[in-house]
């Protein structure tokens, strides 16, 4: 397996993909796109745990309970079609029955994924259009595609990785704010030419997702919309899911570092990493918690130090510590091993002025491990989300 990579890239054998500018965000840029594979597809799928779920989560969770293959999936951006009641439910799957139509394909087999502002319609007469001319124009480069589903983001974010036998994984992902597990407001897609076990590939997409989507918070906030898939439509040959989980997890991991990176304000990569601990739901839960505690973020931002904010943050977690055999590291430099370290302050205040700042952490009381990342809390988040819709 190759390192992923996050540049622009060429979709796996038997993917194509459309974008255009159907008039649903009012900067006019593109706002709708497909993507879709000649072949059915396996797949799997995680949606938000939101009680206010999306029109497209929910009927997307309906159509992965019912087991059958998939040939595509049609994205708008600009409106999340979120609290639109019994309407915005016969909106969504007017928009999956219209690609249907267009593709001749069922309309059970196109997926549907909304993001941009809650409660308001869609246009329905400008996204149906859009729809209608969208497969005029596919082709196999994923950029289009990457940056139609963008909302706040300012860049787009796509990884990829090589499989035994030539296959590839290309995944695409969006998200910038309203992030926090379980995901965010966030989406990801990844697709393969790979022929994988399509029982054993749902069966340990959770844990995935646990470790790379659910381990990113910019902000404390759960979206509406969030989802995670993959979809494999088998046109490069079998693999072995021993070959193919590890590069999945690859791809969503550098994905997931990138949509932290991209934090509504951010400056700062933050990376906290968690061992010591009794199991890796706790390590996962401490690291997360630091990462999106707003004292911890605002002390990343202003290069502080502050290691008494990561102590509050563990605690807070809930994960079990032995707090005497604690120990705790800021840019490599420990700060803290069950009493406090002596340490240049200036120099490891220094250190922190990285693209990346790394807390590690080990609790004291076991073997698991986690990491999760964020980012660092600045005036410009405050802006962005002050202005959102005025």
């Amino acid at each position: 397996m190759s390192a992923p990579t996050s540049t622009p890239l060429t979709l796996p054998k038997g993917f194509q993909t459309a974008a255009l500018a159907a008039g649903i965000k009012p900067s006019g840029k593109t706002d709708l796109s497909t993507v879709v594979s000649e072949t059915d597809c396996v797949w799997a799928f995680a949606g938000t745990r939101s009680t206010t779920a999306a029109a497209c989560v929910t009927r997307n969770r309906e159509v992965y309970a019912a087991g059958g293959p998939v040939r595509a999936l049609v994205v708008n951006a600009g409106n999340a079609n979120a609290a639109t009641g019994k309407r915005g439910a016969r909106d969504n799957a007017d928009i999956a029955d219209a690609l249907g139509s267009v593709l001749n394909v069922e309309m059970d087999s196109v997926l549907t994924a909304s993001t941009g502002i809650i409660g308001h319609p869609l246009p329905m007469d400008r996204v149906l259009s859009g729809v209608e001319h969208l497969p005029e124009d596919l082709r196999t480069d994923a950029a289009a595609f990457a940056g139609a589903i963008m909302t706040t983001d300012l860049r787009p974010k796509t990884a990829s990785a090589d499989l035994p036998g030539g296959a590839r994984i290309v995944g695409v992902a969006k998200g910038s704010g309203m992030i926090h597990p379980d995901m965010a407001t966030m989406f990801a897609f990844v697709f393969t030419d790979a022929a994988v076990d399509g029982p054993g590939l749902r069966a340990a997409f959770s844990a995935v997702v646990a470790r790379t989507f659910n381990a990113v918070t910019v902000d404390g906030d759960t979206s509406t919309n969030d989802m995670a898939m993959v979809l494999a439509n088998g046109q490069a040959g079998e693999v072995a899911l021993t070959d193919f989980l590890p590069a999945l997890e690859a791809v969503m991991r550098d994905l997931a570092r990138q949509i932290a990176r991209d934090g509504e304000g951010a400056t700062r990569l933050l990376t906290v990493r968690v061992s010591g601990a009794l199991t890796e739901a706790e390590a996962l839960t401490a690291a997360r918690t630091c990462c999106v505690s707003p004292l911890l973020k605002s002390a990343v931002h202003g290069n502080d130090p502050n290691w008494g904010r990561v102590i509050m943050a563990v605690g807070r977690s809930g994960a079990a510590v032995n707090v005497e055999g604690m120990t705790v590291a800021v840019q490599g430099n420990p700060v803290f091993a069950g009493k406090p370290l002596p340490y240049d302050d200036a120099a490891v205040s220094d250190s922190m002025k990285a693209e990346e700042v790394i807390f590690e952490i080990d609790l004291g009381v076991g073997g698991a491990s986690g990491e999760a990342w964020g980012c660092d809390l600045s005036a410009e988040y405050v802006s962005i989300n002050a202005d959102y819709t005025t």
